[in-house]
């Protein structure tokens, strides 16, 4: 007979990995959804600037929060903040967390507002949305290096 033993560090590592489907997996998709909704419905763009924003405040962030909290827990029952890779994540996940605060969430307000009045050809909106694609790769470079820093954990 297999006995399984489940621990609550299994549990919290569960809701970790879970939490940052959550938080990071959609921001894959962003640069499908503005391709598509650009070629199939422009009218629309504003919208899509809106859900964006809505994604961030209500699923993002609190997916994010629940990323650090997990994270904290799990390094203080079994690893220690001197690991370099738990270091490094930890770090990514700061800078995401203030690339959110400081640039995505005021970029795709003011990139809605612009298009909310038209202004989708402006040299101001082009200026929004090339910062926006900038920050967005890097945000997404940032969690593939976090996720193969968790999985492969170098110097262990």
């Amino acid at each position: 007979m297999l006995a399984l033993a489940i621990t609550f560090y299994d549990v919290v590592l569960t809701v970790h990995i879970l939490a940052v489907v959550v938080a990071f997996g959609v921001m894959f998709a962003y640069p499908v959804m503005d391709a598509q909704v650009r070629r199939a419905s422009p009218a629309d763009v504003a919208a899509l600037h809106r859900l964006q924003v809505a994604l961030g405040r209500r699923v993002i962030v609190p997916a994010m929060t629940v990323v650090l909290l997990a994270g904290l827990y799990l390094t203080f029952d079994r690893w220690s903040f001197d690991e370099p890779w738990i270091g490094a994540t930890f770090a990514i996940l700061f800078v995401l967390f203030g690339l959110g605060g400081a640039v995505f969430a005021p970029t795709d307000l003011r990139l809605a507002e612009l298009a909310e009045r038209g202004e989708t050809g402006s040299a101001e909106y082009a200026r929004e949305a090339r910062k926006a694609r900038l920050f967005g790769a890097l945000s997404l470079v940032l969690v593939v290096v976090a996720i193969f820093l968790m999985v492969a954990k170098p110097g262990v």
